[in-house]
């Protein structure tokens, strides 16, 4: 394990969605794809305090709704299943009972309650979902060969080039709480979720009200602060389970080590957004953007994702133009609070705008720093005290082709 800038969280090195106690996952192939894994889940020894945040497209896919009913009648979930390929979005009341279906057998098959499973699908829109294969997947659940965090992580996938994993781990009333999660994202990716499924697990006990009211601030500093082409997709959730198998004094805001979970909490939360955003579909840099000097929270972030939301600064940032007009631009357009003749960027440690006014640099510096894997904008309002951070990818030429063949 690796320590972090908060020293009390370690990162665990290959941490999974399964590095806390009381979980399971696994992936198998059911021939949704032509090849790759499509079927997944994540169980626990018992069901857990379940909290979930969710898409704002009104076309809500057909299992979020019966995800969102489940962890609201009962606030516990147990099993979560997940196909990809088939986003069972758009597909009537046809689409409803197939997500019923699905909920059901998995009850059925891991010996659960049904309102303790959690439904969840990806991929393309208005495709009825081929119950046959589902039916197929269900029944093969926990066979040994099927059974790992990284069957899990692989089935989960659509465009994507790579897993995305973290565990980190935290000491709480003398107990080590372990914190995992597992996503999936790479187009279709805008703040307000995204073509974006993630999962967080922990064995932590937590009070439901109190892990609901983190998810949703979390969320707002971490998966709602990514962009890769501006689209919000009809699937996106964010869905955490608390199993209290540490057997710790149940957390809450109450609890004097209460800020120490959120701490690690949001780290998981943004490590996890932060690897979305790297792996946007072909993309080759990831973009960080940090706003300080804001007046509100709420400023600081319109105005990192009116930058990392810019199509010309992404274009920009492939072609590793320093043209920090790009940038001003999109400050401007964020319908903030905006003071130009206090507005200063940095193109990583390069300074190139001071109070509205250009500054003479060494252009093939800041051209080296955009050619990192990692390109770092800052921006400096100096109008307050507020602060936010965004991230996202460039936007290459491989984005049109991968999303022209999508369905083919």
């Amino acid at each position: 394990m690796v320590a972090t800038k908060e020293e009390n969280i370690q990162i665990i090195k290959n941490g999974h969605v399964t590095s806390p106690q009381g979980f399971s996952a696994g992936g198998l192939h059911c021939a949704i794809r032509k090849t790759r894994l499509d079927f997944g889940w994540i169980h626990s020894d018992n069901p857990a305090t379940a909290a979930a945040v969710y898409t704002l497209n009104a076309f809500q896919a057909a299992p979020l709704k019966i995800t969102k009913d489940s962890i609201e009648k009962e606030k516990l979930i147990q099993t979560v299943v997940v196909n990809s390929g088939v986003a069972n979005s758009c597909t009537g009341e046809q689409g409803n009972l197939d997500a019923l279906e699905m909920q059901k057998l998995t009850a059925e098959k891991m010996g659960v309650d049904t309102n303790h499973v959690a439904v969840s699908s990806t991929g393309v829109i208005g495709v009825p979902l081929p119950m046959e294969k589902i039916r197929t997947a269900i029944h093969s659940m926990n066979d040994k060969d099927n059974v790992s965090a990284e069957n899990f992580e692989e089935a989960i996938l659509t465009t994507d080039t790579m897993t995305k994993h973290i565990a980190v781990q935290i000491e709480i009333d003398g107990k080590t709480i372990t914190i995992g999660g597992a996503a999936k994202g790479s187009g279709m990716i805008h703040p307000n979720m995204a073509t974006m499924l993630s999962f967080i697990t922990t064995d932590a006990a937590v009070e439901q009200k109190s892990l609901q009211q983190a998810l949703g601030d979390i969320t707002n500093k971490s998966f709602n602060m990514i962009t890769v082409d501006g689209d919000c997709s009809t699937n996106d959730m964010v869905l955490v389970m608390a199993n209290g198998k540490q057997n710790n004094t149940q957390l809450s805001e109450t609890h004097p080590q209460w800020p120490l979970f959120l701490q690690a909490f949001q780290l998981v939360s943004e490590e996890l957004a932060k690897q979305i955003a790297k792996d946007g579909e072909g993309a080759t840099k990831l973009i960080e953007v940090n706003v300080k000097g804001a007046p509100s929270d709420e400023a600081a972030r319109q105005v990192a994702k009116a930058v990392i939301s810019s199509n010309l600064v992404k274009t920009a940032v492939y072609g590793a133009d320093p043209n920090w007009g790009r940038i001003v631009c999109a400050v401007g357009y964020s319908e903030q609070p905006i003071d130009p003749d206090k507005v200063c960027v940095a193109i990583g440690d390069i300074h190139v705008v001071k109070d509205g006014l250009p500054l003479e640099f060494v252009e093939a510096e800041a051209k080296q720093h955009l050619e990192n894997e990692t390109v770092v904008l800052n921006v400096d309002l100096q109008n307050g005290l507020h602060e936010a951070t965004a991230w996202g990818c460039d936007l290459t030429y491989d984005y049109i082709k991968i999303n022209a063949s999508y369905r083919t």
